[in-house]
């Protein structure tokens, strides 16, 4: 079978679409809550991006009053908030926790990294180590761990 230019061209550009954007038809929307002035919030945007994911990002002034109405625990906080398919992200929560969530779908409200580890997605600074931090799990009495990660590497759950 003879190859024209044409036939080529379209199997080349079939080959070079990136797993992200062949993902991003699968993958719900995970709309981001943040403070306009936060710089680490976009940084866990492009994380969540860069892993296939299609985000709409929402600037809020007040983001507290954001946690509030969608329940989020006081003692979970961080500095950004999320909506994907029916859960809540609270913080830095690494894709692969999200993919277990989305995956396994428990009967929980959502998953938050408290705080703002060193290291987690966002919150790289390069020459630091990063810390040791668990994605937790609420919606339930107390959060529990869902998973443990060091820096944006998960030591299992």
């Amino acid at each position: 079978m003879k190859i024209d230019r044409r036939r080529l061209l379209l199997v080349a550009g079939a080959v070079l679409i990136t797993p992200a954007s062949a993902n991003a038809a699968n993958r719900p929307l995970v709309t981001i809550y943040k403070d306009p002035s936060c710089g680490c919030c976009g940084a866990w945007a492009d994380h969540i991006t860069k892993a296939g994911f299609p985000t709409k990002i929402i600037e809020a002034a007040d983001i507290n009053a954001v946690k509030v109405r969608l329940g989020v625990p006081a003692d979970v906080w961080s500095c950004h908030t999320a909506e994907i398919d029916g859960y809540i992200l609270e913080g830095h929560v690494p894709v692969p926790a999200l993919e277990r969530l989305l995956t396994t779908r428990p009967s929980i409200r959502g998953l938050a990294v408290p705080g703002m580890p060193l290291g987690s997605p966002g919150m790289e600074v390069t020459g630091t180590e990063p810390e040791t931090y668990d994605v937790v799990a609420f919606g339930s009495a107390t959060p529990t761990a869902f998973m443990r990660f060091h820096g944006a590497s998960s030591l299992g759950h």
